[in-house]
Protein backbone atom coordinates (compact mmCIF):
# COMPACT_ATOMS: atom_id res chain seq x y z
CA UNK A 1 0.00 0.00 0.00
CA UNK A 2 2.72 2.47 0.97
CA UNK A 3 5.05 1.46 -1.89
CA UNK A 4 7.87 0.45 0.47
CA UNK A 5 9.75 -1.67 -2.13
CA UNK A 6 9.52 1.13 -4.69
CA UNK A 7 10.65 3.72 -2.15
CA UNK A 8 13.66 1.60 -1.15
CA UNK A 9 14.71 1.22 -4.79
CA UNK A 10 14.36 4.98 -5.18
CA UNK A 11 16.70 5.59 -2.24
CA UNK A 12 19.25 2.95 -3.31
CA UNK A 13 19.38 4.52 -6.77
CA UNK A 14 20.54 7.78 -5.19
CA UNK A 15 17.46 9.74 -6.27
CA UNK A 16 16.44 11.10 -2.86
CA UNK A 17 18.95 14.01 -2.80
CA UNK A 18 17.63 15.10 -6.19
CA UNK A 19 13.93 14.99 -5.30
CA UNK A 20 11.75 13.63 -2.51
CA UNK A 21 9.87 10.41 -3.18
CA UNK A 22 6.39 11.17 -4.60
CA UNK A 23 3.48 10.93 -2.19
CA UNK A 24 1.99 7.43 -2.17
CA UNK A 25 -1.40 7.20 -3.84
CA UNK A 26 -2.56 4.14 -1.90
CA UNK A 27 -3.58 3.80 1.73
CA UNK A 28 -5.72 1.45 3.83
CA UNK A 29 -7.79 4.38 5.03
CA UNK A 30 -11.37 4.38 3.74
CA UNK A 31 -10.83 1.03 2.05
CA UNK A 32 -12.71 -2.23 2.43
CA UNK A 33 -10.82 -5.48 1.96
CA UNK A 34 -12.64 -8.26 0.16
CA UNK A 35 -11.21 -11.65 1.09
CA UNK A 36 -11.51 -14.36 -1.55
CA UNK A 37 -11.56 -17.35 0.79
CA UNK A 38 -12.13 -17.41 4.53
CA UNK A 39 -10.33 -20.46 5.84
CA UNK A 40 -7.97 -20.54 8.82
CA UNK A 41 -5.36 -18.35 7.12
CA UNK A 42 -7.98 -15.94 5.80
CA UNK A 43 -9.47 -15.57 9.26
CA UNK A 44 -6.02 -14.91 10.76
CA UNK A 45 -5.44 -12.14 8.20
CA UNK A 46 -8.90 -10.70 8.86
CA UNK A 47 -8.15 -10.48 12.59
CA UNK A 48 -5.06 -8.43 11.84
CA UNK A 49 -7.08 -6.12 9.59
CA UNK A 50 -9.59 -5.78 12.43
CA UNK A 51 -6.78 -4.45 14.61
CA UNK A 52 -6.24 -1.65 12.09
CA UNK A 53 -9.98 -0.89 11.87
CA UNK A 54 -10.11 -1.98 8.23
CA UNK A 55 -13.54 -3.30 7.20
CA UNK A 56 -13.50 -6.90 5.92
CA UNK A 57 -15.98 -8.81 3.77
CA UNK A 58 -15.50 -12.12 2.01
CA UNK A 59 -16.52 -14.45 -0.80
CA UNK A 60 -16.41 -18.22 -0.60
CA UNK A 61 -18.44 -21.14 -1.89
CA UNK A 62 -20.42 -21.17 1.35
CA UNK A 63 -20.47 -18.99 4.49
CA UNK A 64 -17.71 -19.83 6.95
CA UNK A 65 -18.86 -21.12 10.33
CA UNK A 66 -18.40 -18.75 13.25
CA UNK A 67 -17.43 -15.78 11.06
CA UNK A 68 -19.24 -12.47 11.51
CA UNK A 69 -17.94 -10.73 8.38
CA UNK A 70 -20.39 -10.15 5.56
CA UNK A 71 -20.46 -13.03 3.08
CA UNK A 72 -20.88 -12.39 -0.64
CA UNK A 73 -22.25 -15.39 -2.57
CA UNK A 74 -21.13 -13.74 -5.84
CA UNK A 75 -17.52 -12.64 -6.38
CA UNK A 76 -18.42 -9.91 -8.88
CA UNK A 77 -20.75 -8.26 -6.39
CA UNK A 78 -17.99 -8.14 -3.81
CA UNK A 79 -15.42 -6.86 -6.31
CA UNK A 80 -17.68 -3.90 -7.08
CA UNK A 81 -18.07 -3.03 -3.39
CA UNK A 82 -14.42 -3.20 -2.27
CA UNK A 83 -11.14 -1.55 -3.21
CA UNK A 84 -8.82 -4.38 -2.19
CA UNK A 85 -9.18 -8.02 -3.24
CA UNK A 86 -7.03 -10.33 -1.11
CA UNK A 87 -6.94 -13.84 -2.56
CA UNK A 88 -6.26 -16.65 -0.09
CA UNK A 89 -8.15 -19.61 -1.49
CA UNK A 90 -6.97 -23.11 -2.52
CA UNK A 91 -5.71 -23.69 -6.04
CA UNK A 92 -6.92 -26.39 -8.40
CA UNK A 93 -9.47 -26.77 -11.17
CA UNK A 94 -12.35 -25.21 -9.20
CA UNK A 95 -10.54 -21.89 -8.69
CA UNK A 96 -8.54 -21.70 -11.92
CA UNK A 97 -8.70 -18.13 -13.32
CA UNK A 98 -11.28 -17.23 -10.67
CA UNK A 99 -9.87 -13.69 -10.76
CA UNK A 100 -10.40 -12.87 -14.41
CA UNK A 101 -10.73 -9.74 -16.56
CA UNK A 102 -14.35 -9.21 -15.52
CA UNK A 103 -13.47 -9.33 -11.81
CA UNK A 104 -10.56 -6.91 -12.29
CA UNK A 105 -12.78 -4.49 -14.22
CA UNK A 106 -15.32 -4.65 -11.39
CA UNK A 107 -12.57 -3.90 -8.86
CA UNK A 108 -11.91 -0.67 -10.74
CA UNK A 109 -9.17 1.95 -11.18
CA UNK A 110 -8.63 2.45 -7.42
CA UNK A 111 -8.51 -1.28 -6.80
CA UNK A 112 -5.60 -3.34 -5.55
CA UNK A 113 -5.25 -7.09 -6.03
CA UNK A 114 -3.22 -9.13 -3.55
CA UNK A 115 -2.66 -12.78 -4.40
CA UNK A 116 -1.37 -15.01 -1.59
CA UNK A 117 -3.10 -18.15 -2.85
CA UNK A 118 -1.84 -19.89 -5.98
CA UNK A 119 -0.82 -18.44 -9.32
CA UNK A 120 -3.52 -20.44 -11.10
CA UNK A 121 -6.29 -18.58 -9.25
CA UNK A 122 -5.55 -15.37 -11.19
CA UNK A 123 -5.72 -15.08 -14.97
CA UNK A 124 -2.15 -13.80 -15.30
CA UNK A 125 -2.55 -12.41 -18.82
CA UNK A 126 -5.72 -10.55 -17.82
CA UNK A 127 -3.93 -9.14 -14.76
CA UNK A 128 -0.98 -7.91 -16.81
CA UNK A 129 -3.34 -6.20 -19.24
CA UNK A 130 -5.36 -4.67 -16.40
CA UNK A 131 -2.18 -3.24 -14.87
CA UNK A 132 -0.99 -1.90 -18.23
CA UNK A 133 -4.34 -0.26 -18.95
CA UNK A 134 -4.70 1.05 -15.36
CA UNK A 135 -7.94 -0.91 -15.10
CA UNK A 136 -6.75 -1.45 -11.51
CA UNK A 137 -4.36 0.66 -9.47
CA UNK A 138 -1.83 -1.93 -8.38
CA UNK A 139 -1.13 -5.52 -7.39
CA UNK A 140 0.85 -7.36 -4.75
CA UNK A 141 1.85 -10.87 -5.80
CA UNK A 142 3.47 -13.67 -3.83
CA UNK A 143 2.59 -16.45 -6.29
CA UNK A 144 2.71 -16.88 -10.07
CA UNK A 145 1.41 -19.21 -12.73
CA UNK A 146 4.79 -20.78 -13.60
CA UNK A 147 6.96 -20.36 -10.53
CA UNK A 148 9.78 -19.52 -10.26
CA UNK A 149 9.33 -17.81 -13.64
CA UNK A 150 7.79 -14.35 -13.35
CA UNK A 151 6.51 -12.67 -16.53
CA UNK A 152 8.92 -9.90 -17.61
CA UNK A 153 5.91 -7.60 -18.09
CA UNK A 154 5.36 -7.73 -14.31
CA UNK A 155 8.98 -7.22 -13.32
CA UNK A 156 9.15 -4.18 -15.61
CA UNK A 157 6.25 -2.46 -13.83
CA UNK A 158 6.84 0.00 -10.99
CA UNK A 159 3.29 -0.14 -9.63
CA UNK A 160 3.34 -3.78 -8.53
CA UNK A 161 4.99 -5.48 -5.54
CA UNK A 162 6.50 -8.89 -6.29
CA UNK A 163 7.63 -11.47 -3.71
CA UNK A 164 9.20 -14.93 -4.36
CA UNK A 165 6.44 -16.97 -2.65
CA UNK A 166 7.28 -15.95 0.91
CA UNK A 167 3.88 -16.65 2.47
CA UNK A 168 4.99 -19.44 4.80
CA UNK A 169 8.74 -19.01 4.34
CA UNK A 170 9.90 -18.59 7.91
CA UNK A 171 11.74 -21.08 10.12
CA UNK A 172 8.99 -20.91 12.77
CA UNK A 173 6.13 -21.51 10.32
CA UNK A 174 7.83 -24.34 8.46
CA UNK A 175 8.73 -26.03 11.77
CA UNK A 176 5.09 -25.85 12.84
CA UNK A 177 4.00 -27.24 9.47
CA UNK A 178 6.41 -30.17 9.81
CA UNK A 179 5.15 -30.90 13.33
CA UNK A 180 1.55 -30.84 12.13
CA UNK A 181 2.35 -33.54 9.56
CA UNK A 182 3.84 -35.70 12.32
CA UNK A 183 0.85 -35.10 14.61
CA UNK A 184 -1.58 -36.04 11.82
CA UNK A 185 0.34 -39.26 11.15
CA UNK A 186 0.32 -40.15 14.85
CA UNK A 187 -3.43 -39.56 15.00
CA UNK A 188 -3.94 -41.75 11.94
CA UNK A 189 -1.76 -44.51 13.40
CA UNK A 190 -3.83 -44.42 16.60
CA UNK A 191 -7.07 -44.78 14.65
CA UNK A 192 -8.15 -41.22 15.48
CA UNK A 193 -9.54 -38.58 13.10
CA UNK A 194 -6.95 -36.34 11.41
CA UNK A 195 -6.22 -33.03 13.12
CA UNK A 196 -6.54 -31.12 9.86
CA UNK A 197 -8.95 -33.11 7.65
CA UNK A 198 -9.32 -32.23 3.99
CA UNK A 199 -13.05 -31.67 3.32
CA UNK A 200 -12.90 -33.55 0.00
CA UNK A 201 -11.44 -36.67 1.66
CA UNK A 202 -14.00 -38.93 3.42
CA UNK A 203 -13.17 -40.02 6.96
CA UNK A 204 -15.02 -42.64 8.92
CA UNK A 205 -15.07 -41.77 12.63
CA UNK A 206 -13.30 -44.45 14.63
CA UNK A 207 -11.61 -45.91 11.58
CA UNK A 208 -9.46 -45.22 8.53
CA UNK A 209 -10.48 -44.46 4.97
Amino acid sequence: MREFPQAERYLRAGKWPERGYPLSKATLRNRTVGMVGMGAIGQAIARRLDAMNVPVVYHSRRPAAGVSYRHYPKLLDMARDVTVLLVITPGGAETKNLINAEVLKSLGPDGILINMARGSVVDEEALIQALKDKTILSAGLDVYLREPEVPPELTAMDHVVLFPHLGSASVHTRTQMDQLVVDNLLAWAAGKPPLTPVPETPWRPGGRT
